[in-house]
């Protein structure tokens, strides 16, 4: 699928509506070079520090932790509607168990400003460096957050991802 660079906030409405309803693939390689695809229903696409950014959200239990801990970028790739059922093998099996991209059909190649899989089914993908992260702090949390997202602990890592390159397919 051929892809044209475009501003990082150009489709930012189908982004968002893609983010909230099926969720967003973030690629990663393992330490060994396989690509992995875990779906993320948060995160936080904007500008800090004067640059583009991605903040993607893992807790250290995931398998896309390691990876991420090893290689210090992703992509964010935007799935269609099509990908519906990719996006649910990616939010529950794990990686560390199979290889996710080829049991949902998916495949990928090194994106061109990180060393990190795009997904070639997706209609948009950010390449993001890590640029910073930090744990979440649970004494700092609000407490309806702290007993509805973290009953069990296992607090998530945010991930800073300067965007680096953004493309899209044309259209929708």
């Amino acid at each position: 699928m051929k892809r044209i660079e475009m501003p990082y906030t150009e489709r930012f409405g189908e982004v968002m509506s893609a983010l909230t309803s099926r969720g967003l693939l973030l690629g990663t390689y393992d330490a060994k070079g396989k690509a992995n695809a875990m779906t993320i229903g948060w995160g936080s696409l904007g500008c800090v520090w004067s640059s583009p950014m991605w903040i993607v959200l893992v807790r250290p239990s995931r398998y896309t932790y390691q990876c991420l801990e090893h290689s210090r970028c992703f992509t964010v790739c935007v799935p269609g509607e099509e990908l519906d059922n990719a996006c649910q093998v990616c939010g529950e099996k794990s990686g560390r168990d199979m290889d996710k991209l080829a049991a949902c059909g998916l495949t990928s190649s090194k994106a061109a400003a990180v060393n990190a899989p795009d997904i070639h089914q997706c209609r948009i993908i950010y390449e993001c460096q890590v640029v910073h992260y930090n744990d979440v702090v649970p004494a700092h949390l609000a407490g309806e957050i702290q007993t509805g997202m973290y009953k069990n602990g296992d607090y998530h890592r945010l991930y800073y991802g300067r965007i680096l390159a953004t493309r899209a397919t044309a259209g929708k």
